[in-house]
């Protein structure tokens, strides 16, 4: 079984307590494979039950990218929460354990 991992490199920002993630697909093919995959239902259901409102996907085709908004998942944000990482950087690494279906 497949990832994310295996198919693109992803990059992490923060907006208050809105994480932000950008995925990169190394190929071409890569970019059609996730472009199907990486629904918005499939990205909230990932990051359940993190998730306080409705996920937004941004599609970069000019550069080979899909940008989420994921709305709560940082609980508060940097100054307001809890959790060692504010930013979210490691959540990148959760969105790479994301399986993708071989055939889609």
């Amino acid at each position: 079984m497949r990832t994310v991992d295996d198919l693109a490199d992803v990059r992490t920002g923060d907006k208050g307590d809105t994480l932000i993630l950008a995925v990169f697909p190394r190929t071409d093919e890569s970019y059609e494979v996730l472009t199907r995959a990486m629904t918005v239902e499939a990205v909230a259901a990932h990051f359940a039950p993190l998730v306080t409102g409705e996920v937004r996907r941004t599609d970069m085709p000019l550069v080979s990218g899909l940008v989420f908004e994921l709305p709560g998942v940082l609980g508060g944000g940097v100054t307001g929460s809890p959790v060692l990482d504010g930013h979210g950087k490691c959540l990148s690494y959760h969105l790479l354990s994301m399986t993708v279906p071989e055939q889609i």
